[in-house]
């Protein structure tokens, strides 16, 4: 009795993994062809951050950096 539940366990494993693997096929052989993969174009965009906001982002870090370095410095010359 416990060989043939381990034995279907055994097949579901592998009937899982065999069909994750056919749906991933079939996923790259839709964004192989030309002009295909409409919503793996929309998922990758999706996933992959903006590089505008990207470079904004660090804009404003190095103006945080700049106006703290040149804050620092100023007080430093003013307790005279």
């Amino acid at each position: 009795m416990e060989e043939n539940k381990i034995l279907i366990g055994a097949l579901i494993f592998f009937g899982l993994i065999l069909g994750s693997n056919f749906v991933m096929y079939a996923i790259a052989r839709g964004a192989a062809r030309p002009g295909g993969g409409h919503w793996l174009d929309v998922i990758a965009k999706s996933l992959t951050a903006n590089p505008a906001k990207k470079r904004d982002d660090m804009d404003e870090l190095r103006r945080s950096v700049r106006e703290l370095s040149e804050g620092g410095k100023e007080s430093g010359k003013e307790p005279e």
